[in-house]
C-alpha cells in the first residue's frame, strides 16, 4: 500500500516550518481536509454484517474476577501438591451438588410456534424465555459456588496448632461452572434436533459422565438416542469397557457403541518426525455403530403402544422415518463420492395448508400424512469431542472442518451419506452441569486461549496427573546456587548442612509451570523471569489435545495404582513429538527455529554443559552469552 506521506527532505522541513509559523500566529492555520467515510474498493456494510454474523455464533462465558484470579494464585504458589498420589484420584466421582439435586439444571426449550406466527414474535418468544433460563441457571451457580465454599471453609475441630490452622486455610476456592450462554448457538441446537430422527450423543472416553449431563438426557428424553464414545485409542480397551458397563448401569435402554475417528500415516520425511493422522474408522467400529443405527431405525418403524390400542388411530399412522434405507450402501458408503451433496436445513414435509388441516389428529389421506423421503442423524455433543472428526471418518475424505480448538464448527452442517441418509454436525455447545471449570479445561470442552485461570486449572491437574513425571521436570529449587556458609569458624561452632540433592523436592502448581519454563527456555520479555503463563497454555494444550494420555475410571471400578499415576496412561503420550517445536497454536515458529530448538533440547537431554548454560539464557540475554563465551574462547588462545 503507498505511504501517503511524503518522504522527501526539503518538503518535510518547509512542513515543519509551517507548523512552527502556525504555532507562532504568523500564518493562519490550513482548514483541515475532509477524509473519505470509506475507503475505495470496499464495502463496509457487507464486511460488518459479515463480522456480526460471526460474532452472533461465537460462544459467550462469565468473566472470572481479579479476586479469584488472585486467590488460586496464592493457593498455586503456598499448597504442596500431593506425592504419590492417590489411587483415588483416578476415579471420577459424583459432581459436588451442594444442596442442590443432579438435575437441577435444564436445557432451555424452544416455545411453540405456528405457522400463523411471524418472526418477530417467534424470536420475542425464544429471547424472553432464554432469558428468564439464564437468570435461573446463574442462581443456581451462584449458591451452588457458596455452599462449596462454606464446605471447604470449615475448620477441623480441636486444632490448636496455629501453623495447622493457618495450613488449612491455603484452599483453592470453589470455582463456577462454565455453560453456553450464547441464544443462537443454542438455536443451532434446537434446528439439529428438530430435523433429526436418530441422535447420535458423542461422549469422550476420557470422562464420558462429563460430556453426559443429566439437562441433556432430559431435554433429549423423548428422542432415539445412540451413544457414542470417541477417542478409545486414547484410552485402551479396559476403561472404555468399564465404562459402557456403568453407562449400562445408568441408562440401560441407550445403545453404546465406541469409535475410532483417525489412522496414523506412514512416516515420510516430508513429516519431519511429527504424526500425522487421516481421517478413517476401522471396518469393525463402523459395523458396530451402522447396526445400531440400524437398530434404532427399526424401533421407529414400530408405532407406539398408545397407538397400537386404538385401531384407527393404527390405520393413520405414519412412521416418522423412511421405512426402506439401503444399509449396505451406508456400510460402504466412503470415499470421494460421499458427503458432497449438502442438504437442506428441514426435512420435506407437507404444504403449509395441508399441514394445518391435518395437524389437529384426525385421518388425513395419504397426501396429507406421508413419511420422510430422508433418514436425517443427527450429531450432538459438547465441544472438542470429535463430531466432525466422526464424520471425516465415516466419509474417509475431509467434508468437513476439525480442529483442536474447541468450538470450530460455528454452523449446523448437513451432508449426505447415501442418498437415503443424511448427516447433520451440531456445534459443540457446553451443557449446564455442576462440573467446575477447571474440570472442563482438563476435558478439552473450554478453548484454553480464553482461560485466565491457569494457576488453579495446573493445580487442578497436579492433582491428578504427576506433571514432574510426565514432561521430566527438574524442580527449580536444585538449580538455584548453594548458599555459601560465611561465618567464622570457631570450635564447637556446627557446620551449616549441605543441601542434598537426592531429597526429594516438595512441588508445588507454580513449581511446575516454573520448571517447564526454564526447560524450554522461556522467559518474559521485560523482567526475564520464567513464562509462567505460556508453560501453563502448553501444558494444558498438551492435556486437552491428547498429546498427554490419560483417562478417568467410573466409580465403583475396581482398580489399584500403587506406583502414583492418577488418571496417566503411559506409554502413549506424544509430547516428545509434538510439544518440541509449536506447543500452542497462537505462537508460530518457522522450521529454521524448531529444528534449533529441537537440537538444544536435545544436547540438554545429553548432559552437555555449555548447551545447558546457552538454553539456560536463551531470550533477552542469549545474544551476551555468545558474545562473552567467544571473547572467552579468544583469550584462551
Amino acid at each position: 500500500m503507498p505511504r501517503k506521506k511524503i518522504t522527501s527532505r526539503k518538503q518535510k522541513k518547509a512542513g515543519q516550518k509551517l507548523k512552527r509559523a502556525i504555532k507562532r500566529g504568523d500564518v493562519e492555520a490550513p482548514e483541515p481536509k475532509k477524509r473519505p467515510k470509506h475507503k475505495q474498493g470496499r464495502r463496509p456494510a457487507q464486511s460488518s454484517s459479515d463480522a456480526g454474523k460471526r460474532l452472533q455464533l461465537q460462544s459467550t462465558f462469565v468473566k472470572l474476577s481479579p479476586k479469584f484470579l488472585e486467590e488460586t494464585r496464592k493457593v498455586a504458589f503456598n499448597l504442596p501438591l500431593d506425592r504419590p498420589l492417590s489411587p483415588q484420584v483416578a476415579v471420577l466421582a459424583h459432581p459436588e451438588t451442594g444442596t442442590f439435586n443432579a438435575d437441577a439444571f435444564i436445557c432451555p426449550r424452544r416455545p411453540k410456534w405456528r405457522f400463523d406466527m411471524s418472526k418477530l414474535e417467534v424470536e420475542r418468544n425464544e429471547e424472553g424465555l432464554f432469558k428468564k433460563w439464564l437468570a435461573e441457571s446463574d442462581n443456581i451457580v451462584e449458591k451452588w459456588r457458596g455452599d462449596l465454599d462454606a464446605k471447604c471453609q470449615v475448620a477441623p475441630a480441636g486444632s490448636d496448632d496455629h501453623e495447622s490452622n493457618a495450613e488449612t486455610q491455603l484452599i483453592m476456592p470453589a470455582s463456577p461452572t462454565y455453560f453456553e450462554r450464547n441464544l443462537e448457538v443454542w438455536r443451532q441446537l434446537w434446528r439439529v434436533t428438530e430435523i433429526s430422527q436418530i441422535i447420535l450423543i458423542l461422549l469422550d472416553s476420557r470422562c464420558p459422565s462429563v460430556h453426559l449431563p443429566p439437562s441433556l438426557v432430559s431435554y433429549l428424553e423423548t428422542r432415539k438416542i445412540i451413544l457414542v464414545l470417541t477417542k478409545v485409542d486414547i484410552t485402551g480397551p479396559e476403561r472404555t469397557n468399564a465404562w459402557k458397563e456403568h453407562l449400562h448401569t445408568q441408562y440401560p435402554t441407550l445403545p453404546i457403541v465406541e469409535v475410532e475417528s483417525y489412522v496414523q500415516k506412514d512416516e515420510t520425511a516430508v513429516h519431519q518426525g511429527k504424526r500425522q493422522f487421516a481421517p478413517s474408522i476401522p471396518d469393525n467400529f463402523r459395523a458396530k455403530l451402522v447396526e445400531a443405527i440400524k437398530k434404532a431405525h427399526s424401533e421407529l418403524l414400530e408405532p407406539p403402544e398408545e397407538v397400537k390400542a386404538k385401531a384407527e388411530r393404527l390405520k393413520a399412522w405414519v412412521p416418522p422415518v423412511k421405512p426402506e434405507v439401503d444399509w449396505d450402501a451406508v456400510f460402504t458408503a466412503k470415499g470421494d463420492k460421499v458427503g458432497l451433496a449438502v442438504g437442506g436445513p428441514t426435512v420435506p414435509r407437507m404444504d403449509e395448508d395441508e399441514y394445518e388441516d391435518g395437524a389437529d389428529g384426525e385421518v388425513g389421506n395419504e397426501k396429507e400424512r406421508r413419511a420422510p423421503d430422508i433418514l436425517t442423524i443427527g450429531l450432538i455433543g459438547q465441544p472438542n469431542v470429535g463430531k466432525s472428526s466422526l464424520l471425516n471418518a465415516l466419509f474417509g475424505a475431509s467434508r468437513v472442518r476439525a480442529s483442536k480448538t474447541p468450538g470450530k464448527t460455528k454452523h449446523l452442517q448437513t451432508l449426505f451419506w447415501t442418498p437415503d441418509v443424511r448427516l447433520v454436525d451440531c456445534p459443540g455447545l457446553i451443557f449446564p452441569n455442576f462440573v467446575p471449570m477447571e474440570m472442563q479445561v482438563l476435558s478439552g470442552v473450554l478453548p484454553i486461549s480464553r482461560v485466565s485461570a491457569i494457576a488453579a486449572c495446573i493445580y487442578y491437574a497436579s492433582e491428578r496427573l504427576p506433571l514432574e513425571r510426565i514432561f521430566q521436570l527438574r524442580h527449580p529449587s536444585l538449580d538455584e546456587a548453594p548458599i555459601v556458609d560465611k561465618r567464622t569458624w570457631r570450635e564447637g561452632m556446627a557446620r551449616a548442612a549441605a543441601a542434598s540433592q537426592d531429597k526429594a523436592a516438595v512441588w508445588t502448581a507454580i513449581d511446575i509451570l516454573t520448571a517447564f519454563a526454564n526447560m524450554k527456555g522461556w522467559v518474559t520479555a521485560k523482567a526475564g523471569r520464567p513464562d509462567v503463563n505460556r508453560a501453563g497454555n502448553a501444558i494444558l494444550r498438551a492435556l486437552a489435545e491428547g498429546r498427554v494420555s490419560w483417562g478417568f475410571w467410573p466409580s465403583g471400578a475396581e482398580k489399584t495404582d500403587a506406583d502414583g499415576l492418577g488418571i496417566w496412561i503411559p506409554g502413549k503420550d506424544a509430547i516428545a513429538s509434538d510439544t518440541e517445536s509449536d506447543d500452542d497454536e497462537d505462537t508460530t515458529h518457522s522450521t529454521e527455529e524448531a529444528s534449533d530448538d529441537d537440537d538444544s533440547e536435545e544436547e540438554s537431554d545429553d548432559d552437555h554443559s555449555d548447551a545447558g548454560q546457552i538454553v539456560g539464557v536463551a531470550g533477552r540475554f542469549g545474544a551476551l552469552a555468545m558474545d562473552e563465551r567467544e571473547d572467552s574462547e579468544a583469550s584462551e588462545e
